[in-house]
């Protein structure tokens, strides 16, 4: 069993920068792929960025890319996402999520990802 835990997350201005960290344990394995994803209230989970350990390839959501980074630290089995320019509407709660092979088919559905942590909310003030 693979345990995610997100870390980071908090209250910042508009135009601030915040770092998240989604640290792997239990089971955890140097394929596959780590996803962010966030969502709001009434709302779908919505896809923002993935990596894969092996060859740190990354794909972003458009509403994402250029302020976002995505990116792996493998000694230490975690994950951030760094996170610039942040706007009002990037307000969510963010959870990581992981799956233990590559693919590179359907990397934005919630249903590819078998592991997911408890989520960590990022609030964004105007």
């Amino acid at each position: 069993q693979v345990q995610l835990v997100e870390s980071g997350g908090g209250l910042v201005q508009a135009g601030g920068s915040l770092r998240l960290s989604c640290a792997a344990s239990g089971r955890t394995f140097s394929t596959g792929q780590v996803a962010w994803f966030r969502q709001t209230p009434g709302k779908e989970r919505e896809f923002v960025a993935v990596i894969s350990w092996s060859s740190e390839s990354t794909n972003y959501a458009d509403s994402v890319r250029g302020r976002f980074t995505i990116s792996t630290d493998n000694a230490k089995n975690t994950v951030y996402l760094q996170m610039n320019s942040l706007k009002p509407e990037d307000t969510a709660v963010y959870y990581c999520a992981a799956r233990s092979t590559y693919t590179r088919e359907r990397i934005t559905a919630t249903n590819n990802y078998a592991y997911w942590g408890q989520g960590t909310q990022v609030t964004v003030s105007s």
